[in-house]
């Protein structure tokens, strides 16, 4: 029976120690080995072996993205306003030997390191300028705990600001401020469009002269042409008539016929003015000064003829 029992506990030390021996890392997990209190090695994810009573798993550290809320706290900027700023910080385990070594707590380490560096960096900058400048504060205070943060064998990622909250006083100044200059451009716009308005009745008005007088210059070279073509056709159709005229006389009878009409007007002239009882009429005492006058004016017709 003794034997038996000694054999029972031989083979639940065998199984004590193979059930040890195996280590079972998950992915994205690291493990710190240590042997007989000193570091031995990092176990990888996998099954892996270690020798039991000797080798412990002393760390284990999750090599994956972790994010870690900053604590809210005051800050001071350069201008001596106080801003009330919490934050994000995105960290990662890169040597799981200095993470386990290199600090007695790494997330702590890390949280206070992002709370003073943010306290530096905003401490550099006025009131305005922290709000402005969001990406330059993170990109700052990243590359302040990175510095340090390899040490502990971790790399900072990234950090975000989650709010910035000035004191009340501060952020009714701001909101007045912000109002004013509101108030400002609603003005200036108001004005810009009253001028615009102006300028566009002056430019109208300006056209609409140009218009109307380039109207009225039009109508005075229309009319200007109207008279023209009007004293051309009065000339050209009395230039016809003294032709046809012209043909006439030098038709068989045409001079007798000049003679007669000539004869005509002169009696309808004197006829006129012995018409006219203001008028005092002395008739010739020679008729044949009245047929001297006919021929004369005879001559001078012949004469155009010829000349013509």
């Amino acid at each position: 029976m003794d034997g038996i029992y000694i054999a029972y506990a031989i083979a639940i030390v065998v199984i004590v120690v193979v059930i040890r021996s195996f280590k079972q890392v998950p992915q994205q997990n690291a493990w710190v080995v240590e042997r007989l209190g000193k570091y031995h090695g990092t176990l990888g994810p996998g099954l892996k072996v270690i020798i039991p009573f000797f080798d412990k798993v002393a760390y284990k550290h999750s090599l994956k993205e972790i994010p870690l809320d900053v604590p809210s706290q005051v800050c001071i900027t350069r201008d001596n306003t106080q801003l009330q700023v919490d934050g994000i910080l995105y960290f990662q385990v890169t040597d799981p030997m200095r993470a386990s070594y290199g600090s007695s707590n790494y997330i702590m380490a890390v949280t206070q390191l992002a709370q003073t560096s943010l306290r530096s960096v905003i401490g550099k900058l006025e009131l305005d300028k922290t709000f402005e400048e969001r990406d330059i504060i993170n990109a700052q205070v990243v590359q302040a705990i990175d510095e340090a943060a390899l040490n502990w064998g971790v790399k900072v990622l990234r950090y975000e600001i989650k709010d910035l909250t000035p004191p009340k006083e501060i952020l009714h100044a701001m909101q007045a401020q912000i109002t004013a200059e509101r108030e400002k451009r609603a003005l200036i716009a108001a004005s810009e469009g009253r001028r615009q308005e102006q300028i566009n009745i002056a430019t109208g008005e300006r056209e609409a002269f140009i218009a109307r007088s380039e109207g009225e210059k039009q109508a005075v070279i229309n009319k200007a042409i109207g008279e023209a073509e009007s004293i051309r056709a009065v000339a050209q159709a009395t230039a016809e008539a003294i032709e046809r005229v012209a043909t006439a006389i030098r038709q068989p009878g045409g001079e007798q016929a000049v003679q007669l009409k000539v004869a005509e007007k002169a009696v309808d002239a004197y006829s006129q003015v012995a018409s006219d009882a203001t008028t005092t009429l002395i008739v010739p005492s020679n008729m044949t000064e009245v047929s001297a006058l006919i021929g004369s004016a005879m001559k001078m017709v012949q004469a155009s003829q010829k000349a013509g």
